[in-house]
């Protein structure tokens, strides 16, 4: 029988490996909350640069652009950068309105911060092993695709970054429709039912696994065919290759992204979803022709160098 007495005395050479659980437990979580918070802290530091982005892609322009010149003398207009645009949000909003959907983007990235934490535990290092440069290709394809299995579900997290550019887009018509995360929650089930929560998944879902499969891939054939092994450096640049990758891929990528947060906004009853802000698409498709055939599909993707020529009545960026 086990009593306190036996806790404290005779077994006292036993409880070595309860206290080592509990301390490898307790660092466990104290490293979770520490990365949870720090990942809090930099979605705050960046949101004001993200909230600019998300109204330079849906097309809002409140600010008169200015007339300049190309090195080669051609005459254009050029766009307000990101100062220009976050003053002019202070100046309607206060300074705190540059943070306005910042409470929704903190949760989803909390909570896939969490969710990815405990699929990584719950994983035996090996099954969970990234692309290796002595790999095959059979065995890189076969790799990627574990990867996308395990950590894929987590893209369709897609409620908490709708409820964000709702709320952010609701600067363009000075709305007051989406206040508070559980006040959006209940309005878009009201609204629209469970399948307000995910529009635009699909455009999104398909970016990230592209994303995914290039990242993975094109790091995968620098690091086996470009980076030679006698090169005293070789370890340094291949720890490197992915994240230089994942940079390239994301211009590759941004299109899929701008559909979907467009898609997000889309006949959602704000004025920055409906026509003349924007047409009304049928589906993401439609969206995706209709930004290809105005030459916008990179909307957004600038934010200190946009210009368009004089003799242009559409926005575009070169």
């Amino acid at each position: 029988m086990v009593t306190p007495e036996n806790l404290s005395g005779d077994t006292g050479g036993r409880r070595e490996p309860l206290r080592f659980d509990q301390d490898a437990s307790a660092t466990a979580v104290d490293m979770d909350t520490a990365i949870v918070l720090l990942g809090a802290g930099v979605t705050a530091i960046t949101h004001p640069l993200l909230y600019v982005k998300l109204l330079i892609q849906i097309g809002h322009e409140p600010l008169t652009p200015t007339v300049g010149a190309t090195m080669f003398g051609r005459k254009v207009f050029y766009l307000p950068g990101f100062f220009s645009y976050a003053q002019h949000i202070v100046r309607v909003d206060g300074k705190m309105g540059l943070f306005r959907g910042l409470s929704p983007r903190i949760m989803s990235s909390a909570i896939s911060t969490m969710v990815r934490s405990k699929v990584k535990e719950a994983i035996p290092a090996e099954q969970a092993e990234h692309v290796s440069n002595r790999d095959d290709l059979k065995t890189s394809l076969r790799k990627v695709m574990k990867e996308i299995t395990l950590f894929g579900p987590l893209m369709l997290w897609s409620c908490f970054p709708v409820i964000s550019v709702r709320c952010m887009a609701q600067f363009v018509g000075r709305e007051d429709k989406y206040r508070g995360l559980f006040g959006c929650i209940t309005r878009i089930f009201n609204d629209e039912g469970v399948g307000g929560f995910f529009v635009g998944v699909v455009p999104h879902v398909l970016g990230e696994v592209i994303f995914l499969w290039c990242c993975n891939l094109l790091a995968h054939f620098i690091n086996t065919y470009a980076v030679d092994d006698n090169f005293s450096q070789a370890p340094a640049v291949r720890s490197y290759t992915k994240f230089v990758m994942g940079i390239a891929v994301s211009v590759l990528t941004y299109p899929f992204m701008l559909v979907a947060d467009l898609m997000a906004v889309n006949n959602c009853g704000l004025v920055a979803g409906l026509p003349p802000n924007s047409p009304i698409f049928k589906s993401w498709l439609h969206c995706w022709a209709h930004l290809s055939h105005e030459g916008h599909l990179f909307r957004g993707s600038s934010f200190f160098y946009r210009r368009v020529p004089v003799t242009g009545m559409a926005l575009t960026e070169e």
